[in-house]
């Protein structure tokens, strides 16, 4: 039985919606059902797992009305909705649009399961089209493609899907079940590390950047990368020549397995310098288990010939009391490959949720990614190559090429060289912000990095916190690189929770000793740390900055962390002039604040006090500051109004000592 390539593109293009309404879906449960940190985890993550429960009613609706009106409906809404959520309507719009065109994706994909079974090469194109798109558009979109082409790439591709969808597909056969399967987990997997050109850019910053980190330092330090991107179209080609080769046999069968297992343990392990081996690992590995699975597809049918729609076959023998096997029942194969598609998104759902609710809940989830990898493993070995006549797919070597070379094109096109330059010497005056950035998204949900930017238009040094580097539940965008591309200022990037999460310094003038402290957890589920860089302004002027977020157990006061912040500052500076900023969660009158005062630093904000700074739409909390020590001089502090983040920016200027 052939394989149409109309069908493999139509799957492709319809994974590549699905995944664009995930990235709005996933942080939309985050910034517009829960407000964050406002509302229990618990509830988080039962809401975000209810939409995929409700598409176990997909199957069932496939067998009584028939696979092509449930695919044919469920391509039309999960279009809609791709492109509306591509405008960021923002606030509950945006949520409900995001759940509906979730559910018709979810309800689209048990229709193509029922009518399909040779899945892989569409699902690994999609995935792998996907990762090249995000990699164009720089995770999110460059200054040069605003909204109006933003949303006629949207509409080409939803239109060219629709086209696609709207011819019949091949007559199926048994097989494809394994391989449905796979396509929640393997969606996770090339989203939180694999095909992540976030995670890809993020790993090369650790391996190449412009900065190294002290040796004594417990974590690693981040800089801005020299290669960017480009390691992803390295990953895109071998996952795709992996995914659409002949599986190896012998011992040869397990190598794909045990790339696909240590890629994933290196990822857990949340070490820097591992996150490009883990990249590339978990992608070929990834790629070599869909392609067992689906030549496991190709078994021999034993000249049972296929119901020209299998699911419309399930409502004839309907009620029959016929016991069959699927060589033998067709129908009952497509019902198995809607159910088994619907099961593996689950496990994604699942997945994703026990991993990033961690962060809110304190429980280990540094097994989870490995166990998911476990799973496509097993499935990825336990299946056996059939002994009939494999379906033609696309040519391995001149597809996976191809992905490369455009992936890699993208990521040159996309990634901008940042330079810091000290050539005019030293300023008199120098200001600076800090600003909690809840990774990009405002009060009203948007990822919206020029209103970042807007918000910090003036600063010559930046301190950043809750900055995310790739987070498939944030939507996977680098928020640093894009912050600091707007800005064009080079960064130090120091991970907290872990590699791709935690705090930045940017700045105009070039940085250099970088160091970085963990601090003491005292309970807190969300790791913290401080990060200590110098500002080169030449001609012997030299200015420490540690950038930190405490992050207390909810309802206590952060005074064990203010406590290290403020002695490991004074011992990086060294007596230089020193600033310490960042959200500290703590108010001037509590302990934590005076634990700063006590070590000889000065409020920069004083004069403007009270400055509120959170939450950003209605300011109560003077939770963000600016600590200098005595001799740097600080005049005109603000906190800017402003929505694009749950906290407003402040920001101070600072005469400099004279040499």
């Amino acid at each position: 039985m052939r394989y149409r390539h109309l069908t493999t593109l139509t799957l492709a293009l319809g994974v590549v919606l699905l995944v664009d309404v995930l990235r709005v879906f996933l942080p939309a449960v985050i910034t517009i059902f829960g407000q964050a940190a406002s509302t229990p985890a618990e509830l988080l993550g039962a809401f975000a797992l209810g939409w995929f429960v409700l598409a176990l009613a997909a199957p069932a609706l496939v067998r009584r009305v028939g696979a092509r009106p449930v695919t044919l409906a469920a391509a039309v809404l999960l279009a809609a909705a791709r492109l509306v959520v591509a405008g960021q309507p923002g606030g509950r719009p945006q949520l409900w649009i995001a759940a509906a065109g979730l559910l018709a994706g979810l309800f689209w994909l048990a229709g193509v399961a029922a009518a399909t079974d040779r899945p892989v090469p569409g699902l690994a194109s999609g995935l792998a089209l996907g990762a090249v798109l995000h990699t164009a558009l720089d995770t999110y979109h460059p200054p040069f493609l605003g909204s109006r082409a933003a949303w006629l790439a949207a509409g080409l591709v939803g239109a060219l899907f629709l086209a696609g969808q709207a011819r019949p597909a091949p007559p199926a056969g048994p097989g494809g079940v394994r391989s449905w399967l796979l396509a929640g987990p393997a969606l996770l997997l090339a989203g939180m590390v694999a095909l992540s050109p976030a995670v890809a850019r993020t790993a090369t910053s650790y391996q190449f950047g412009l900065l190294r980190s002290h040796p004594g330092d417990d974590v690693g330090v981040a800089t801005v990368p020299l290669f960017g991107s480009a390691p992803v179209a390295v990953a895109v080609g071998g996952f795709l020549l992996a995914a659409l080769a002949s599986p190896r046999r012998g011992m040869w069968r397990w190598l794909a397995p045990t790339a696909l297992v240590a890629g994933a343990v290196l990822f857990a392990l949340e070490r820097g310098e591992l996150l490009l081996p883990a990249v590339l690992l978990t992608a070929v590995g990834l790629g070599g288990c869909l392609a067992s699975s689906g030549a496991a597809d190709g078994r021999d049918t034993s000249g049972v010939r296929p119901a020209a729609d299998p699911a419309a076959a399930v409502d004839g023998d309907a009620g029959s009391g016929v016991a069959a096997d699927d060589a033998t029942d067709p129908a009952r194969a497509a019902g198995r490959r809607a159910y088994a598609v619907v099961a593996g998104m689950l496990v994604f759902a699942v997945a994703a949720v026990l991993y990033y609710a961690a962060y809110d809940l304190g429980h280990p989830n540094a097994g989870v990614p490995v166990a998911v990898a476990v799973l496509v493993a097993a499935i990825g070995l336990a299946a056996r190559p059939g002994s009939g006549p494999v379906a033609r797919s696309l040519p391995p070597v001149l597809t996976a090429a191809s992905a490369a070379v455009l992936t890699l094109l993208a990521a040159i096109v996309s990634d901008e060289l940042l330079t810091a330059t000290n050539r005019d010497g030293p300023p008199d005056t120098v200001r600076v912000a800090a600003y909690n950035v809840r990774m990009g998204f405002g009060m009203d949900g948007r990822f919206d990095p020029d209103a970042l930017a807007r918000a910090v238009a003036g600063a010559d040094v930046v301190a950043l916190g809750e900055v995310d580097r790739g987070w498939l539940l944030n939507g996977g965008h680098d928020t640093l690189d894009l912050l600091a591309e707007r800005l064009d200022m080079p960064y130090v990037f120091a991970p907290a929770a872990d590699a791709l999460w935690g705090d930045a310094v940017l700045s105009r003038w070039p940085l250099d000793e970088a160091r970085t402290r963990r601090l003491p957890a005292v309970g807190a589920p969300t790791g913290a740390q401080a990060l200590g860089v110098t500002v080169d302004f030449s001609a012997g002027v030299r200015l420490a900055v540690v950038a930190t977020h405490l992050q207390p157990p909810p309802g206590e006061d952060p005074v064990v962390q203010a406590r290290a912040v403020a002695g490991f500052a004074l011992r990086y500076a060294a007596g230089r002039p020193l600033v310490v900023a960042g959200d500290m969660n703590t108010e001037p009158d509590d302990p934590a604040f005076a634990e700063f005062t006590r070590a000889g630093l000065v409020d920069a904000l004083a004069p403007a006090r009270p400055l509120p700074t959170s939450p950003a739409d209605d300011p109560r909390q003077q939770i963000d500051h600016v600590f200098v020590t005595p001799g740097l001089a600080a005049r005109d502090a603000a906190a800017p109004r402003g929505t694009a983040s749950d906290h407003l920016p402040v920001a101070v200027t600072l005469t400099l000592p004279s040499t």
